[in-house]
């Protein structure tokens, strides 16, 4: 029976493409480019990137599996002298160029410790990941499904599941200097490992059946608000707004910044952050508009479902 890194391996791979596929059939214009790279010290990842498209400004679909001798930073972190890794994941981010489309972020990864080089013996595993958007103008039923087909897959494995990873996510994607949420939220877990409750094999089910439904929660959405009609002025809110996603990314993302000191891919890395940004001094929506009634809900995260 093959392990669980080469079951999730199989996945990450298979969801790559799949995802691909419908985000370019979606768009109409661009098509994915795709770097394969290689990792010193162990293994590498596959990233393609989209840009400059009939609906999508800037996306990445990226996949990874690394291994090798744990970083020193992650040796501090575990408390442990010396130990190797595997590391295997799919991370997303698309940034649509209408600011009536909103932006999505997920990813979903494994990770295994041993205390062997040859690996063999796992002494640790788990997983980790989610989905979460990030709209410039909100319509509540966009909300409301994006988190209810993530919550119909939580219910499948434990009606316990949703509750704690969409609270999770709020708490998580929070840009505490700001005040307010990056978006509005959806589901974050991490350090999923057997317990008493659940095998790792129960917490696989469970992350796989969560990748395999992003496109179900997102693309319902994109179609939804193509069609809507921007102004100027709402194009320069959805990059006041992107401004936000860049300082959680750089500030607060534990991913980013693992893969920041552990010497990852910068490109792959940085793939995430959108390729038009503003920064204006004290800069605040009037009141009564949508672009404020946003900042509300930003402040005051909701329960959708």
């Amino acid at each position: 029976m093959p392990a669980i890194k080469e079951n999730f391996t199989e996945y990450i791979h298979n969801l790559q493409n799949e995802i691909c596929s419908a985000l370019e059939e979606i768009d109409g214009k661009a098509e994915f480019r795709e770097d394969n790279w290689k990792r010193d010290g162990g293994g590498g990842g596959r990233t393609r990137v989209i840009e400059k498209g009939g609906v999508i400004e800037k996306g990445g679909v990226n996949i990874s599996t690394v291994h090798g001798e744990l970083p020193d930073p992650i040796k501090k972190h575990f408390n442990v002298d010396q130990g190797w890794f595997w590391a295997g994941g799919v991370s997303l981010v698309i940034h649509p160029g209408s600011p009536m489309v909103p932006t999505v972020h997920a990813n979903f990864r494994y990770f295994e410790l041993y205390e062997d080089e040859e690996m063999q013996q796992r002494t640790d595993g788990w997983f980790g990941g989610g989905a979460d958007l990030t709209p410039y103008y909100l319509w509540d039923e966009d909300a409301v499904h994006f988190h209810k087909i993530f919550k119909d897959v939580c219910d499948s494995h434990g009606a316990d599941l949703y509750p704690n990873f969409k609270k999770q996510c709020d708490d998580y994607f929070f840009n505490t200097h700001r005040g307010e949420a990056r978006g509005v939220g959806g589901l974050f877990f991490d350090y999923l490992r057997a317990d008493e409750n659940r095998t790792l094999e129960d917490w696989h089910a469970f992350t796989t059946d969560a990748g395999k439904v992003f496109l179900d929660a997102y693309l319902p959405i994109v179609r939804n608000r193509m069609p809507e009609p921007y102004n100027p002025a709402q194009k320069y809110w959805q990059e006041i707004r992107r401004g936000r996603y860049v300082e959680f990314n750089l500030i607060h993302d534990r991913g980013t910044l693992f893969g920041l000191k552990t010497n990852g891919r910068i490109e792959s890395i940085l793939m995430s952050l959108p390729p038009h940004v503003r920064w204006d001094y004290d800069f605040n929506p009037q009141p009564g508009t949508k672009e404020e009634e946003l900042i509300e809900v930003l402040k005051n995260p909701r329960e959708w479902v």
